[in-house]
């Protein structure tokens, strides 16, 4: 969604990011397989939902395996 773990916590910090539907403005919040991530980012908005972790940091393809895109219009792993 973003390029670095920084960017991400400024996001969040913004108050520019909501877990399952309500505001989080602390970067370490934790985070569940099942929830429901929305970001507004700078002219869209995208909600997932988190299907998995990885123990490290890998590849964008790797990444995206671990979510499903639930934007409304979107037609990128919206159906498994």
């Amino acid at each position: 969604m973003v390029r670095t773990r920084n960017a991400a916590a400024s996001l969040t910090e913004a108050g520019f990011v909501r877990l399952n539907g309500k505001r989080v403005t602390a970067p370490g919040h934790a985070v569940r397989v099942g929830d429901v991530v929305t970001l507004a980012l700078d002219r869209a908005v995208k909600v997932v939902q988190v299907e998995g972790f990885c123990d490290r940091r890998g590849a964008a393809p790797a990444a995206r395996a671990l979510y499903r895109d639930l934007t409304m219009g979107s037609a990128d792993k919206a159906c498994p």
